[in-house]
């Protein structure tokens, strides 16, 4: 039986409506399967290094071939080992840092220990213990960790030995004004020293007694500083040079 040509419009227009229906329909995309997982293994915690003990290269120094860098800090400084005791013979004289040595006085010397480190020595043998401040380099013997002064080594009770082992721990540092040393205050340069006298003239009227003139010579000409003082620490000279700006506003601090 032969359709006729409506019967072919009919159906064709039946297939494109389906077509057209599929194309239109969204289509289901499955998800991608993810990869198997690896397990990390557990890390140890990273741990920094201790860092290594700073040195103070700046001031190292030399003494009988030998050289010797001193601690850039004494914290956590502790040793064991022979102390020994220095008198009559460096009596008078300057220490490292530039005091004068006094064997009346409790101080003592150390090779390596930061200037003005205080530190606890303990006799091992009868436990006796000081308190005293570094301020002199040595003792310069292998076998001694540590020279006394005479004062300090009467207060261990080993004057007599001579030496006595003993343990040695940095318990921290002199307060900056307790600093020892010789100390003036500038008040003044002039190139006329009559100007300069009279300035210490006045200045001497104030209280400073030991006030001086210093004699310099700077690019071919002569200049005279007038210099308050003396003191025996840094909190002394400090003072002194607050009090002076008052009347001389530019005065500064000076060591000897």
């Amino acid at each position: 039986m032969k359709r006729s040509f409506f019967g072919y419009l009919v159906i064709f227009f039946i297939i494109s409506a389906v077509a057209l229906t599929a194309a239109c329909s969204p289509r289901k995309v499955s998800p991608p399967t993810p990869p198997p997982r690896i397990e990390e293994p557990e890390r140890e915690p990273v741990r920094p290094e201790p860092p290594e003990e700073k040195l103070d290269r700046a001031r190292k120094y030399t003494v009988l071939g030998q050289t010797y860098i001193p601690l850039s800090s004494s914290e956590g400084f502790e040793e064991e080992g022979i102390a020994s005791w220095y008198g009559p013979k460096f009596h008078g004289k300057k220490t490292a840092s530039g005091e004068v040595y006094n064997m009346y006085e409790i101080s003592a010397a150390h090779r390596i220990l930061p200037m003005h480190t205080k530190v606890e020595v303990t006799n091992l043998e009868n436990d006796k213990s000081i308190r005293l401040r570094i301020n002199d380099r040595g003792p310069f013997v292998d076998d001694r960790i540590i020279d006394l002064s005479m004062a300090a080594a009467k207060e261990l009770d080993m004057i007599g030995p001579g030496t006595a082992p003993v343990r040695v721990k940095a318990v921290g540092s002199a307060p900056r004004d307790e600093l020892p040393g010789t100390f003036y205050v500038q008040v003044g340069s002039f190139t006329t020293r009559e100007n300069a006298e009279n300035k210490k003239g006045r200045v001497q009227e104030k209280g400073y007694s030991e006030t001086r003139l210093q004699k310099n010579d700077s690019g071919g000409q002569t200049v005279w500083r007038v210099q308050a003082g003396r003191f025996e620490n840094v909190g002394q000279a400090e003072k002194a040079r607050d009090s002076l700006r008052e009347s001389y506003p530019e005065a500064f601090i000076i060591a000897d």
